[in-house]
């Protein structure tokens, strides 16, 4: 079979919840073999960054806060969304995403807002999607170095985080006992560790 032969087609899409922030969709679709498969749920959420942020001391910068998803504190590193104009929050299709704040830029402003640091020395490490099999949404994925502090936190209504200042073995530590739980930001630091 080619790629092409593997490809589903759409034979109809319901949007279950359409407001600023998701798009809950059940979609049915005709499978390779002609036969019809429903309901499969995907969604439209905002594409983020994710950003493994070092300080001048060479100690990683993380962020501790609640996620409602798993119902924990978690340790993670700086990450939020990026902004996108107009009423939604998030961008379902090309032009939308045309229009979007671009990731680099995200990037840096959710690294001062969340922690108060900047940085000159950025690179991205891999863009990749959030979740393939029912969203659309990407991570940007970027690493930061030599950052210094330049003010306080200035957070969106719904963050409540604490930023803390640790070593890799922390980390590592934290990964190991299941105290670093975002997916996307294990794979920031094992990208990270393979620049060094």
């Amino acid at each position: 079979m080619s790629d092409k032969d593997l490809e589903w087609e759409l034979v109809k899409r319901e949007h279950i919840v359409n407001d600023a922030w998701i798009d809950f969709r059940r979609s049915a679709y005709r499978m390779p073999d002609g036969s019809i498969a429903e309901p499969f749920y995907s969604y439209s959420r905002r594409d983020y960054v994710v950003i493994v942020a070092q300080d001048m001391e060479g100690k990683y910068l993380c962020v501790r806060q609640y996620r409602q998803g798993i119902g924990e504190v978690t340790n993670e590193f700086p990450a939020g969304g990026i902004e996108v104009s107009g009423e939604k929050e998030y961008a379902s299709d090309e032009s939308e995403r045309a229009s979007a704040e671009d990731a680099l830029d995200a990037a840096r402003r959710e690294l001062l807002e969340e922690t108060g640091y900047e940085s000159d020395e950025w690179k991205h490490l891999l863009t990749i999607p959030s979740n393939a099999t029912i969203a659309d949404n990407y991570a940007h994925i970027y690493m930061a170095k030599n950052c210094r502090k330049v003010g306080g936190q200035d957070l969106d209504d719904t963050e409540f985080l604490n930023v803390h200042r640790v070593d890799a073995d922390q980390i590592e530590e934290w990964i190991k006992n299941r105290q670093f739980q975002q997916m996307a930001h294990v794979t920031a630091w094992l990208l990270a560790k393979a620049e060094k």
